[in-house]
C-alpha cells in the first residue's frame, strides 16, 4: 500500500545544482476526471479502506470535507466539496456500495451515516476495526492511533487533530495527515480477521456489524424516540414526556429542513422547560427565557398546536418513564454479584466487561426477574448470552454457588444450590 514515507521530502540535492527536485505530488483528487481514474484503480481490489473528515458544527447534516481511500497498494485524498462542485461522486457512491468490495473503517458509525445520505444506502459488506478489535482482547472502543502503536510500533502524528478540514487550500501536511487514517486500516483488517477466526468468534463479529448496520438504518425512525436523549426527561411525569416527544420530534424535521444544529432551533433546557411547564398562549411563549422572539414570530402558533395536541393524548399513549425510586439494596448487591461474574467471564475470554452488559442492563435484568416481567437486553441474544448470559441467569436462578477460591483468589462458580452456609 502507498506510505505517506514516499511523500516527505526527498534528500538535500547538492547545493551546486540549479534546481532543485520537486516533492512528488500527493494523491489528492479534485475533480471528476481524476476521481473516474482513481475508481477504475479501486475497483481492481477486493477490500477498501475508508474514512471521512467531516465538520459537523454549523449543520444539521454534517459537512463531508474529505473521503479517505486505500487498496493494497494505491492511496488518496477525495476533496468532496471540489468534486461535487464540478462534477459528481455517482462513480465513487457505485463504488463503495458495490456487495463484491469490503469496505473497511475504525468506528465508522459517522462515516457510513454520512456515505448512507449520499450514496443512498449503507455501503456492504463493511468491517468495523474498533469493534473487531475489542472481540479480541483489545479493549472496548480503543482508538485508531493506539491500534497501529500496537500492532506496527508507529506512532501516529496528532498536529492537525483539531484541524478545520473546511478551510481551502488544505496544505500537504493536512493531506498527508488525513492519508494516516487508512494507510494502515487494511494489515489491521488482516489481523483481525486472523485472531478471530483462531479464537472462533467470527460470527460474533459479524452479529455485531449487524447491530451497527440496524442502527444506521434505524436514523429515520428515531425523530419519536429522540426526547430520550435530552437529559432530564426521566424526571417528568408521563403526560409532560409526551410533551417533550412531540416537541422534539417538530424540532428534529425543523433542524432537518433548515439544515442547521438542533439547538439553534430551539435548546434542550427550553424544550424541557416547555414540557414540565406548558404555555397555552403566544404572551405565555414569550414569558420564556431562551426562547428567540423570532422563533415565536414564525413557530409559535405551531408550537402551541403541537402542545395542545400532546396534553390531550390518552394516557395509554404517554411514554413510560422510568421509576424514579433508588434500587434497593438487595438489588444492588445482586447486581454487584453479577458484575463480578461478568468480569470474570470477560476476564477468561479476553475481552473488555462492558462489551457483554453495562451496569443497567443488569439493574435492569435483577428487576425484571424479581417482578417476573420479560427484557430485552443484549446480554440475552446471540454471542453474549452463550459467553455470559446463561451464566447470569443461573446465578439468578440460584443454580449456580459462587466462591472464592482460598488459593488465587478467583471467584469459583459450581453448579447446584447450596443446602447450608458453613463457616
Amino acid at each position: 500500500m502507498l506510505s505517506l514515507r514516499d511523500h516527505q521530502t526527498p534528500p538535500t540535492v547538492q547545493q551546486n545544482e540549479i534546481q532543485m527536485t520537486p516533492n512528488p505530488p500527493l494523491p489528492y483528487v479534485t475533480d471528476q476526471s481524476a476521481l473516474e481514474s482513481l475508481c477504475h484503480t479501486l475497483r481492481q481490489s477486493s477490500r477498501l479502506a475508508l474514512d471521512t473528515e467531516f465538520v459537523g458544527e454549523d449543520t444539521f447534516i454534517p459537512r463531508l470535507e474529505l473521503i479517505q481511500v486505500a487498496t493494497a497498494t494505491t492511496a488518496a485524498v477525495i476533496d468532496f466539496p471540489a468534486v461535487q462542485a464540478g462534477g459528481s461522486l455517482d462513480v465513487f457512491w457505485e463504488l463503495i456500495c458495490d456487495a463484491k468490495i469490503e469496505k473497511i473503517v475504525h468506528a465508522g458509525r459517522q462515516d457510513l451515516d454520512l456515505f448512507a445520505i449520499h450514496a443512498g444506502q449503507i455501503p456492504k459488506p463493511f468491517f468495523d476495526t474498533q469493534i473487531a478489535a475489542a472481540m479480541v482482547g483489545y479493549g472496548a472502543q480503543v482508538a485508531y492511533a493506539n491500534l497501529v502503536q500496537r500492532l506496527h510500533g508507529t506512532k501516529l502524528a496528532k498536529a492537525h487533530t483539531f484541524t478545520n478540514w473546511s478551510a481551502r487550500p488544505l496544505s500537504d501536511d493536512q493531506i498527508a495527515y488525513a492519508l494516516e487514517d487508512v494507510e494502515f486500516l487494511l494489515s489491521i483488517h488482516t489481523h483481525l480477521q486472523d485472531r478471530l477466526r483462531t479464537l472462533g468468534r467470527s460470527e460474533w463479529v459479524s452479529e455485531e456489524f449487524a447491530r451497527l448496520e440496524a442502527a444506521v438504518g434505524e436514523k429515520s425512525r428515531e425523530p419519536q424516540e429522540r426526547y430520550q436523549r435530552i437529559r432530564g426527561w426521566d424526571t417528568l411525569k408521563p403526560k409532560g414526556a409526551a410533551v417533550l416527544r412531540e416537541l422534539a420530534a417538530w424540532r428534529e424535521a425543523e433542524a432537518r429542513r433548515r439544515n442547521v444544529p438542533r439547538g439553534r432551533v430551539m435548546r434542550d433546557e427550553v424544550l424541557l422547560q416547555l414540557a414540565r411547564h406548558p404555555p397555552k398562549s403566544i404572551n405565555d411563549l414569550r414569558g420564556l427565557r431562551g426562547v428567540h422572539s423570532s422563533e415565536i414570530d414564525r413557530q409559535g402558533g405551531q408550537l402551541l398546536s403541537i402542545i395542545a395536541s400532546a396534553l390531550a393524548l390518552p394516557s395509554s399513549a404517554w411514554p413510560e418513564v422510568p421509576s424514579e425510586r433508588k434500587p434497593d439494596p438487595e438489588s444492588t448487591g445482586i447486581v454487584e454479584l453479577l458484575q463480578a461474574v461478568l468480569k470474570a467471564c470477560a476476564a477468561e475470554e479476553g475481552i473488555a466487561p462492558t462489551m457483554l452488559a453495562t451496569s443497567a442492563d443488569l439493574q435492569a435484568l435483577v428487576e425484571a426477574k424479581q417482578n417476573r416481567r420479560a427484557l430485552n437486553v443484549p446480554i440475552l441474544h446471540g454471542w453474549r448470552r452463550q459467553l455470559a448470559g446463561e451464566l447470569i441467569l443461573q446465578v439468578l436462578d440460584g443454580a449456580i454457588t459462587i466462591g472464592v477460591d482460598r488459593t488465587s483468589g478467583a471467584l469459583r462458580m459450581t453448579s447446584g444450590r447450596p443446602s447450608n452456609v458453613s463457616t
